[in-house]
């Protein structure tokens, strides 16, 4: 299943320079995996030591936060849109 896979800007020198791919998968985790084949490191940097994605990073699936679906579980259709995006803290 062909689908869109947004990376944020810090991660696009590892896809290069592009800020969509095409991945594949019937799962968020499948696609991730599939986005880690094509682009070797990214994983490393959204997900941790055990292969969860680090808090700070919020993955949609066109629009919708995976937390409120079945996380990495979530099933995916062809045409879909992943959006990997991290979270970002500070101010006043």
């Amino acid at each position: 299943m062909a689908v869109t896979v947004r990376i944020p800007t810090p991660l696009q020198k590892l896809t290069e320079g592009r800020a969509e791919v095409a991945c594949e998968g019937k799962t968020v985790s499948e696609v991730l995996g599939d986005l880690e084949r094509r682009h070797p490191g990214v994983k490393e940097r959204i997900c941790d030591q055990q292969g969860q994605l680090r808090r700070f990073v919020n993955v949609f699936v066109n629009e919708e936060d995976i937390r409120f679906l079945q996380g990495d579980q979530t099933a995916i259709k062809d045409g879909d849109e992943v959006s990997i995006i991290p979270a970002i803290a500070g101010g006043n």
